[in-house]
């Protein structure tokens, strides 16, 4: 039986030892009071508990509603953001079954299967560009690929002009970096709602074929908020942004790496033994794109194994990466990249009723940059160790700062 911290166990807003620090939480027991960047909540790394908790009626995702320290909270945490937008991320009960309804048709089967080969003409593009460069010398992927696909892809999508990606790029990475103050923060979210402002406002004026201008309409057309009120629209945008984005570019980051670091996995699929949707999985198992997501609250007190309890009002975090390699669910070999495991059970989409509703265009994604950037450079490899990779300076994105590689052998 593990003996529960005297204090709440502190995490390391660098991310610097995430695999330790998942470790440790785990040693703990089931959950175990963390403080997050000053905010204290229950982190969950048992899968099993961690499952029943988001799919539980007991637990909710609106802050404003109810967790008794949001109003001080928001005023001075780094990661007010999380907690304080209106759209489907944060909301509850009815008011998410009716969100969730706006966004879903842009992420329809039928949507996704007709953005296939708008996926696979960015990469074609981005891949041509690489293939320019001086051969031998290091190139940042991460730069290069990760980053520019989905940015395309999520642009396509909500309709944001090709100037404009890289603003909003910028000030997405803003909301993932935990190492940002109160007030770098604050003016942070500043700059991406005046962007997101400018975006509706654009749209609003010359509608499109693209899902900002059809969420316009849902608020326009019902009058008075009656659909979408204003924040929920400017909200909702970022969330679809931000969501599209930033954990795809880690996945991308993520399994380029982890396939170089083990070429026995990347043999498997050149043999066939496994696929390039199996790598994806695995990567999305091993090193999910969100490490801890930020906050659930408990409606009413909730009993825990061994006797604690996450008392009514409590936050709650979500501590997927931990849970992705709980050896009660994965065995001994949680720790192992292996294409070839089975299952590949994950929690790195979420669960339940906030299960990512992107997550079919995000494995698309993944999936074709890998067999695309594998078929185009097969004898890629690593310009650097890959312990010497540099985290993502966040507790919630899993990522590398630059993925630095070689495309062909040097000369040398």
């Amino acid at each position: 039986m593990t003996t529960p911290p005297t204090a709440p166990v502190i995490l390391d807003p660098t991310g610097t030892d995430r695999h330790g620090e998942h470790r440790r939480l785990r040693a703990h027991g089931p959950a175990v009071r963390v403080d997050i960047l000053g905010v204290t909540a229950w982190s969950v790394t048992d899968p099993a508990l961690l499952k029943k908790l988001l799919t539980s009626e007991s637990v909710s995702k609106d802050a404003r509603a109810h967790w008794p320290d949001f109003e001080e909270v928001v005023q001075s945490w780094p990661l007010a953001l999380w907690v304080a937008v209106e759209n489907m991320f944060t909301a509850y009960g009815a008011d998410h079954r009716r969100l969730r309804r706006l966004v879903a048709p842009a992420f329809s089967a039928r949507r996704i299967a007709a953005l296939e080969h708008v996926v696979e003409a960015i990469v074609a593009d981005l891949l041509d560009d690489l293939d320019a460069l001086p051969s031998g010398e290091p190139v940042d992927l991460r730069e290069h690929l990760a980053y520019p696909l989905p940015i395309s892809v999520i642009g396509h999508l909500m309709g944001v002009p090709v100037g404009r990606r890289n603003a909003f790029r910028a000030l997405v990475d803003g909301v993932f970096d935990t190492t940002l103050t109160a007030e770098q923060s604050t003016a942070n979210t500043g700059r991406l709602y005046e962007a997101l402002d400018q975006l509706i406002a654009a749209k609003r004026a010359e509608p499109g074929d693209d899902m900002t201008s059809l969420l316009i309409t849902a608020r326009d057309e019902e009058g008075d908020g009656g659909r979408l009120s204003d924040p929920e629209l400017r909200d909702t945008l970022l969330l679809m942004i931000s969501a599209g984005y930033e954990t795809t570019v880690n996945v991308i980051d993520q399994a380029v790496a982890h396939l170089l670091a083990h070429p026995g996995q990347l043999d498997h699929i050149r043999a066939g033994r496994a696929t390039w949707g199996d790598a994806v999985e695995e990567t999305l198992r091993h090193e999910p794109a969100v490490k801890h997501l930020p906050l659930r609250f408990a409606l009413s007190d909730i009993s825990l194994p061994g006797g604690q309890v996450i008392a009514k009002g409590e936050a709650i975090l979500a501590s997927y990466a931990a849970a992705n390699r709980h050896p009660d669910w994965h065995g001994e070999t949680a720790d192992t990249f292996d294409l070839t495991r089975v299952p590949k059970d994950h929690l790195a989409f979420g669960h339940g009723i906030h299960f990512c509703l992107g997550a079919p265009l995000a494995r698309l994604e993944v999936a074709t940059a890998l067999r695309m950037l594998f078929d185009r450079f097969p004898a890629l490899e690593l310009a650097v160790p890959v312990e010497e990779l540099t985290p993502l300076a966040s507790l919630i994105s899993n990522g590398h700062q630059t993925l630095p590689v070689r495309l062909r052998p040097s000369a040398g």
